[in-house]
């Protein structure tokens, strides 16, 4: 069976990027080899994504506590983004992909930031896939965020407190436009979702798979977007 053959598919799939390092360390690499690896599994896998009709499809790239990592690693893996932003224009734009943004970019190094932003204008008239990427990304983050900027719309007399309803506060998350997450899939094991997406992903399915991001195929893929059809979503409610 192929992913083609899932007969009911999410209309918001998520993964966390999980394992590189210890994929790396494995086989006796450096950390920085599984985080190529990592990179190379990602285009591979949002290809297939966009092959299969799923319209949304978000990936935890970077998180607010990944910066306590060494800063070697780090520095390279801010090395990876920008030569990916350069790199992956072209692809981008052949599969009619449009891509947004999720996190405090501000706090990215170099003109990282600016790369990124720019390259989401370019693509914001295409109509395929939506692939957002979390970068510099915690969901505690985007609630805190969130809860700034309408206490100062508050202030400013723009909004009523008695209108701040959750359709108000989703309009205030980084990616308004995204629908919830019904799918989340993470590799290397670990379950848990490592502060990702926790509004949208209140009512998300979760999915553990045991092989670390750099060995993920278009098959583990499959797997998961199975099990997400063989469960039944009651959202607090019974079973039908």
């Amino acid at each position: 069976m192929n992913v083609g053959n899932v007969t009911k598919l999410p209309q918001h799939l998520a993964i966390i990027m999980d394992g590189n390092g210890r994929w790396a360390q494995q086989r006796g690499l450096p950390r920085i080899a599984g985080h190529q690896e990592g990179f190379k599994r990602a285009k591979e896998i949002v290809e297939a994504v966009g092959k299969q009709g799923i319209p949304y499809l978000s990936l935890f790239v970077f998180s607010t506590e990944n910066w306590k990592r060494p800063n070697d690693e780090v520095a390279y893996l801010m090395k990876l983004l920008n030569q990916s932003v350069r790199n992956e224009f072209r692809t981008l734009m052949d599969n009619d992909v449009k891509l947004v943004l999720s996190g405090r970019l501000q706090g990215l190094p170099g003109n990282l930031e600016y790369e990124l932003t720019q390259l989401a204008r370019e693509t914001e008239d295409n109509s395929g896939l939506v692939l957002n990427l979390a970068i510099n990304y915690g969901g505690r983050s985007e609630i805190v965020d969130a809860v700034k900027k309408i206490s100062q719309h508050v202030l400013e007399g723009k909004l009523d407190p008695d209108q701040i309803d959750e359709a108000l506060f989703s309009q205030y998350l980084y990616t308004p436009e995204l629908p919830p997450v019904d799918l989340i899939v993470r590799p290397s094991g670990e379950k848990r979702i490592s502060n990702f997406m926790l509004w949208q992903g209140a009512y998300a399915e979760l999915v553990t798979l045991d092989t670390y991001w750099p060995s993920f195929t278009r098959n583990h893929l499959e797997q998961a977007l199975e099990e997400y059809a063989r469960r039944e979503r009651r959202f607090g409610g019974l079973a039908q």
